[in-house]
């Protein structure tokens, strides 16, 4: 049987992958044949075949290919007006938030949105419904597509970096606090994070080429081969994925193993120093405040940890293969990445709702106000 496997058309420099394809005649598979844009009906056929030739691995990777045609929509539908609407109550409510950390949420949050629109419906929907998206090859605009597009996922990763970063000092370093953790400071950081994810991605523009390629795929636009098997450009494409998301799971592991050690350690000498002071209220807000603080950042990291590494395991060995190590992951756990991937893009505003009392209900009075102005207007 055939490996599965991505080959190289020399006359168009691009690459193919190779899945099976039904013989309608002989009820099997047939591994050699490069596959085209399939279709939901093509899916649900290979998942319903019975065939003992055909690897598990084929089968999941069919499975989340029929999900896929449902999925990425509902999620575009739901992605697009939540962070909408967590930007605008983060932006015009009082959520009991600081300016710097209002201004760090907000920024996240359209970090979010612009991955949703560059990656999840400029880029998946089309690749998924690709029967109706082929006027997309007539657009050379793949390249600057792609620039765009992995500058808003730096920027949408760096940005929790850069919160997390922020709520350590503001709970580890006294000191610094009042300096750093300001409105202007995370302005200043947020449009610096911003600059170089811009700069660093330009790169993208002159490795790939303008036109879209529509496949299910790692990269969605054509390449030459000389790209494809450059050490040069392999070691940059290698680089890309240390800094985005490999840093970013180090350094937010590691400043918030930092923030617990210190919490904990604070939390006990304060027990231990109100342990001897008679008559006084075994209830202590400032420490309920921290268990609280710490609990809303240990959740938005752990939805970015969790919902980013398989991409990122993914990402990394993949180009580790087209440079000669020989050892390479099923197909479907690409497909698993960029799921949960674009998921984690419509997840934190679940997360405030459920941690920030005062977002709650700001949320619901934002909600509400299109409805209540019509009452209004009705009985004026």
């Amino acid at each position: 049987m055939a490996q599965n496997v991505p080959t190289v058309d020399q006359n168009l420099g691009t690459m193919t992958q190779k899945v099976p394809t039904i013989d309608q005649n002989l009820g099997t598979m047939d591994w050699k044949f490069p596959a085209m844009d399939k279709s939901l009906y093509y899916w649900i056929s290979i998942l319903t075949l019975d065939d003992w030739r055909m690897p598990l691995a084929y089968r999941i990777e069919s499975l989340l290919m029929a999900i896929q045609y449902f999925y990425y929509p509902i999620l575009a539908i739901v992605g697009v007006p939540v962070n909408i609407i967590t930007i605008a109550t983060l932006t015009s409510r009082n959520c009991g938030l600081s300016k710097c950390v209002t201004r760090y949420l907000v920024a996240m949050s359209a970090g979010d949105l612009l991955v949703i629109i560059l990656d999840l419906i400029l880029r998946h929907i089309p690749i998924v419904y690709g029967e109706h998206f082929y006027f997309l090859l007539s657009f050379p605009v793949c390249n600057i597509h792609a620039v765009l597009l992995y500058a808003a996922t730096d920027c949408s990763v760096w940005f929790t970096v850069t919160f997390t970063f922020d709520r350590f000092v503001a709970i580890c370093c006294p000191k610094l606090r009042s300096k750093y953790c300001t409105e202007k400071s995370a302005a200043v950081v947020l449009g610096t994070v911003t600059v170089l994810s811009c700069l660093k991605n330009i790169i993208w523009y002159f490795m790939l080429l303008n036109t879209y390629r529509l496949r299910n795929l790692p990269w969605f636009c054509h390449f030459t081969t000389g790209v494809m098997y450059s050490l040069v450009w392999g070691t940059i494409e290698f680089l890309h994925y240390i800094l985005n998301p490999c840093a970013p799971f180090v350094l937010i592991l590691l400043l918030n193993v930092l923030t617990v050690r210190h919490i904990l350690v604070s939390s006990r000498a304060r027990r231990r120093l109100r342990a001897h002071r008679s008559g006084e209220n075994p209830r202590d807000p400032d420490l309920e405040s921290r268990r609280k603080s710490i609990i809303f950042l240990f959740v938005i990291s752990a939805n970015f940890i969790i919902l980013w590494s398989i991409f990122m395991v993914y990402s990394a060995w993949n180009r580790m293969y087209d440079l000669g190590f020989k050892f390479r992951l099923d197909f479907y756990v690409m497909e698993l990445g960029f799921m949960l991937q674009l998921t984690s893009c419509c997840t934190n505003t679940a997360i405030y709702a459920v941690t920030q009392t005062q977002f709650r209900q700001q949320l619901k009075n934002l909600l509400k106000y299109p409805l209540t102005a019509i009452f209004q207007l009705n009985t004026a």
